[in-house]
């Protein structure tokens, strides 16, 4: 019995970890134009707004294929989707380089189209398999651990990229980030061999479906994750750009610099989970609502910020609030919804969360490219105080 069980607890670690640098690997293909945006702009002709959508174009597609795939995962075999996904990370990939060294803009486009199909299928498996691999006491704590990911993939993208542009060329980014999610699939294929995964509630019926789009706590949540998601995107695609236009730092500077700010996450994420269970007695709302009161002078004090520590001070505070509640709403959710539609309700938040991150850095373009950066940071501070509104409302947890 205790080498069963020794032998199930080394299976967890590894699905957890495959999926873990899967995802990671899927975040750092999918961030790594935003540190070398003057590089991408230069060698395709675009502007700021043409360059973002390199980015923001990941999270339209998985804003409308989020849903669908969700509900894709319900009837699958999850290990060959996760498969399927890491062969169309490695495709879009080499595809991104060829078309980007070429110089065809819309054909990378089209190829940041599939890796974001990629990335949606992994994040969307990764949240309900390892929410559902561990036990109820330290679930938050493991979905806190899976969304890390996110932010580590982030940072190696933010770091990684103006490095390898240098002596490769920043199309070479696209492939080389790609090609870690082979140790990512490796890893979790071979945890999960012999050993049945997926969804384990019956198919939900209309009903319960219904009962979920008409749910006002659900939706608030889906509120709050749409806001964080876009000061998280707003931040990490503008603030190389910021870092090196405006303190004249280069663009590895920036890319160090800008990389904390995902890094940070690293701790937020993982720590929301024991926050709110421990100091809190399982309540996530005075979490949620603490990290946008946290966000909102974070935020805005870019503004005014005018030399490198500053900077970087600013950049580890509003990595760590913006994040906080990011860590701790993949938990929350399925605490004010019903067991039946745990997939769907995870599959909404991804969706509505990365709605916001698609929207944020095309409208911080358009409005850098009208008035300029600082406007566009006191918008971005605006939309953390509604944050803070918002998490006032928001319900308490099962």
């Amino acid at each position: 019995m205790t080498d069963d069980r020794e032998a199930s607890r080394r299976q967890t670690v590894g699905l957890v970890a495959g999926l873990f640098t899967l995802s990671a690997a899927a975040g750092a293909y999918e961030i790594a134009p935003a540190s070398v945006l003057p590089l991408v702009q230069t060698s395709l002709g675009v502007g700021e707004t043409g360059a973002s959508w390199l980015v923001s174009v990941m999270y339209l597609t998985a804003v409308v294929a989020s849903v669908p795939v969700g509900v894709v995962l319900d009837r699958v075999r999850v290990r060959r989707a996760v498969a399927v996904a890491t062969l169309a990370l490695l495709v879009a990939g080499a595809w991104g380089w060829v078309a980007a060294t070429a110089g065809a803009y819309w054909w990378l486009v089209a190829s940041r189209i599939l890796g974001g199909l990629s990335y949606v299928l992994v994040w969307n498996a990764g949240a309900n398999l390892v929410g559902q691999a561990v036990e109820p006491d330290v679930r938050a704590t493991a979905v806190g651990v899976f969304t890390a990911s996110a932010p580590v993939g982030f940072a190696l993208g933010q770091f990684g990229s103006p490095l390898l542009a240098e002596p490769f060329g920043w199309p070479a980014t696209l492939p080389a980030f790609a090609a870690i999610a082979v140790v990512g699939v490796t890893v979790f294929l071979l945890a999960t061999q012999g050993r049945r995964i997926g969804v384990e509630t019956a198919t939900p019926s209309r009903r319960e479906v219904r009962n979920l789009f008409t749910n006002r706590a659900a939706w608030t949540l889906y509120g709050l994750c749409f806001l964080a998601f876009s000061l998280y995107l707003f931040l990490n695609s503008w603030l190389p750009s910021y870092l090196n236009d405006r303190l004249g730092v280069s663009l590895a500077v920036s890319g160090l610099l800008t990389a904390l700010f995902p890094a940070v996450g690293v701790v937020s994420r993982t720590s929301a989970g024991p926050v709110s269970d421990r100091l809190f007695g399982g309540e996530r709302r005075p979490v949620v609502l603490g990290a946008f009161v946290v966000a909102v002078p974070a935020v805005v004090g870019f503004v005014a910020v005018s030399g490198v520590p500053a900077a970087v001070a600013l950049v580890v505070v509003a990595g760590f609030a913006v994040q906080l509640s990011i860590g701790l709403l993949y938990t929350y959710v399925p605490e004010v919804t019903s067991s039946a539609v745990r997939t769907t309700a995870i599959s909404l938040l991804t969706s509505t969360g990365l709605l916001g991150a698609f929207v944020a850095p095309i409208a911080g373009g358009a409005i850098i490219d009208a008035v300029g950066y600082r406007p566009a940071f006191w918008t971005a501070g605006v939309v953390a105080l509604l944050g803070v509104v918002l998490a006032w409302y928001a319900p308490d947890a099962r």
